[in-house]
């Protein structure tokens, strides 16, 4: 069983940056695609990012292009996102994620349900 452990969230004022980490254990995830979701208070969780197996593929929400950058080590089993120029509408809780199925190292999943298993989550605070 993989379970998921993510640090780094903290409060930052608008323009920062933070880099948020998830650490694995358990189990090897380098055959996972994993992502980074969100949630602010009074929403829904959404989509944030995701990284195929083999890193060769990325994906991010369009509000996130260009600021944050998803990246992995398989070797260290751990799971990054660097956030720059945040904003006060990035404020939420960041969940990093992981999909157990074996796809081929072109996928990267974005959808809630395609994830299998989930950390506890960080707090990230942008202040204006």
């Amino acid at each position: 069983q993989v379970q998921l452990v993510e640090s780094g969230g903290g409060l930052v004022q608008a323009g920062g940056s933070l880099k948020l980490s998830c650490a694995a254990s358990g189990h090897t995830v380098s055959r996972y695609a994993m992502g980074w979701f969100r949630q602010a208070p009074g929403k829904e969780r959404e989509f944030v990012a995701a990284i195929s197996w083999s890193g060769v593929m990325t994906s991010y929400e369009d509000s996130v292009k260009g600021r944050f950058t998803i990246s992995r080590d398989n070797a260290k089993n751990t799971l990054s996102l660097q956030m720059n120029s945040l904003k006060p509408e990035d404020t939420a809780v960041y969940y990093c994620a992981g999909d157990r199925a074996l796809n081929d190292e072109w996928y990267v999943p974005a959808r809630e349900f395609d994830y299998d298993f989930w950390g506890q989550g960080t707090q990230v605070t942008v202040s204006s």
